[in-house]
């Protein structure tokens, strides 16, 4: 589905020198400033409101802002004649907003294909259907998406080992997806292995040193191996080069932890 909204790039050329153009922003992965100019298209009428609504749902979406993706797709599944791929896309949203009966019932509605099949799998996780899990876990394939689905849902389901197993097996299939070592590095931490998850860890922080998810999993594990101190070192650290700690809710919440609720 994102492969097919790549093609649209009618308008997305802004003809102004000096201003960005949509393919600009979407190059440097500034969603924010796509937004803005796709909002801004819209409201003048600046473009086929088709090709726009599938660009905002799009950048909305990876922004995490779900409500305005919904949106802009329950308008284009209303006001166009689009894929009913979009289902499928609408379902995401919705699951992400926590409404999973909606976002299964919506899922039906779209084509059979492997993200159909993540989906459901994923909200019958959520639902507590473990009968539908079950299926679902039986229709997923041997590829990298499916995998990475059931290892998620394995995480969810507190079997740390058995999505260990996953993600290292796909590790071997490409080293160079250095994400997915800090998947492997939580994993460690749930199952208390704060050693082995901090040298798992840093193979991913040498590359990306200022990454708040990584700073914040190496602080706790700081935390259990030392003491609060030296996780708040971590995380001041981060602070020092300019990361914006407070609008993160779960590192503020640890960084109460790390200082003893001071």
């Amino acid at each position: 589905g994102i492969s097919k909204q790549r093609k649209v790039s009618a308008n997305s050329k802004n003809k102004s020198k000096g201003e960005p153009s949509l393919e600009d922003y979407l190059i440097q992965r500034d969603f924010t400033g796509a937004l803005t100019l796709l909002e801004f298209k819209l409201k003048c009428r600046d473009g086929e409101s088709k090709d726009l609504l599938l660009w905002i749902a799009y950048c909305a979406f990876h922004l995490g802002h779900f409500r305005r993706a919904q949106d802009a797709y329950k308008e284009l599944l209303s006001a166009h004649e689009v894929s009913d791929e979009v289902y499928l896309f609408l379902s995401a949203c919705m699951f992400y907003q926590q409404n999973y009966e909606e976002a299964e019932a919506t899922a039906e509605k779209g084509p059979n294909t492997p993200l159909k099949i993540r989906l459901l799998f994923n909200i019958s996780h959520r639902l507590g259907d473990d009968n539908k899990l079950m299926k679902y876990h039986q229709l997923l394939r041997d590829k990298r998406e499916d995998q990475l689905t059931l290892a998620s849902v394995q995480y969810l389901r507190s079997q740390y080992q058995e999505a260990i197993d996953i993600y290292k097996r796909l590790l071997m299939e490409s080293r160079d997806d250095l994400a997915l070592n800090v998947y492997v590095a939580i994993c460690y931490y749930k199952l208390d292995y704060y050693d082995v998850s901090l040298e798992i860890l840093s193979v991913y922080l040498q590359a990306y040193p200022d990454s708040a998810v990584a700073v914040n999993l190496k602080a706790c594990n700081h935390f259990r191996l030392y003491n609060g101190k030296a996780a708040e070192t971590e995380l001041k650290a981060l602070s020092e080069k300019g990361v914006m700690l407070q609008s993160n809710d779960l590192i503020r919440h640890n960084m109460v932890v790390f200082s003893n609720g001071d």
